[in-house]
């Protein structure tokens, strides 16, 4: 090959290449684009950790609502009949009062989402002595404020989860005449 027609497409290459190395320079609009880059990933994130708060704090308001129900329960004699036990402690857990008065203690946690269980003992429904007193959250869900599942349609990612805490206590009458 003729070393004029090399150099001539040498010098066409060289054109290419310098017409690409001048964005490779310019640097105007990167931030944007790191920005643009950047900040869903930091929304999500932000987002994923407000709701984890947010299940935290229902799930540990549930479950200390539930201890006071069956400590309530454990300390009790269930001798009386005239006496709904498991209302006023439905309402214990979910108002904060054997009432049943005032606003519950979590958005949308009713006296149903309460399930009490006695086990073991001489307990009939009626009168005895249980041996344990079980207080559970039922039927409860978190409600998220973000929920990722819905925002990315992902519905694995979905905050929409169950808050089932549940606590065991025995039973500290152990005679039915207390």
């Amino acid at each position: 090959m003729h070393h004029r027609i090399r150099k001539i497409r040498n010098v066409r290459r060289s054109r290419r290449f310098s017409w690409l190395n001048r964005f490779r320079r310019d640097e105007r609009g990167v931030q944007l684009l790191e920005l643009a880059i950047v900040i869903p990933i930091l929304l999500m994130t932000f987002a994923a950790v407000a709701e984890f708060g947010r299940y935290f704090y229902e799930y540990t308001t549930a479950a200390k609502a539930a201890r006071v129900g069956a400590r309530y329960m454990a300390s009790r004699s269930l001798d009386n009949v005239n006496v709904n036990w498991e209302t006023l402690t439905k309402n214990l857990v979910v108002y904060g009062n054997t009432d049943g008065s005032g606003s519950p203690v979590l958005p949308g946690l009713t006296p149903a989402n309460v399930d009490v269980k006695f086990a073991g003992g001489t307990y009939t429904g009626t009168a005895g002595v249980p041996a344990t007193v079980t207080i559970s959250i039922i039927n409860y869900k978190h409600a998220p404020a973000f929920d990722l599942g819905k925002l990315t349609n992902i519905s694995a990612l979905s905050l929409n989860v169950d808050i089932k805490p549940s606590v065991t206590m025995h039973y500290m009458l152990n005679a039915a005449s207390i």
